[in-house]
């Protein structure tokens, strides 16, 4: 299980849009920022995906050192 975390967005270069499309999929904004959202969550949402792979590489990142 991966988790994804606001720094991983952060090093992914994803814009502050972020929180509306959170919004827009009825996804915990707060609860995200305050524990992360697993990946699995975010791809099921089916949207944006190209990006949701950045995010998942900056999260390979951090967990590999």
């Amino acid at each position: 299980m991966i988790i994804i975390t606001v720094d991983d967005m952060r090093r992914a270069g994803i814009c502050p849009r972020a929180r509306l499309w959170f919004a827009r999929h009825e996804l915990d904004w707060r609860d995200f920022l305050r524990h992360g959202i697993e990946l699995k969550t975010l791809r099921a949402t089916g949207d944006v995906q190209h990006l949701i792979d950045r995010v998942e590489a900056a999260a390979q990142e951090r967990l590999n050192g």
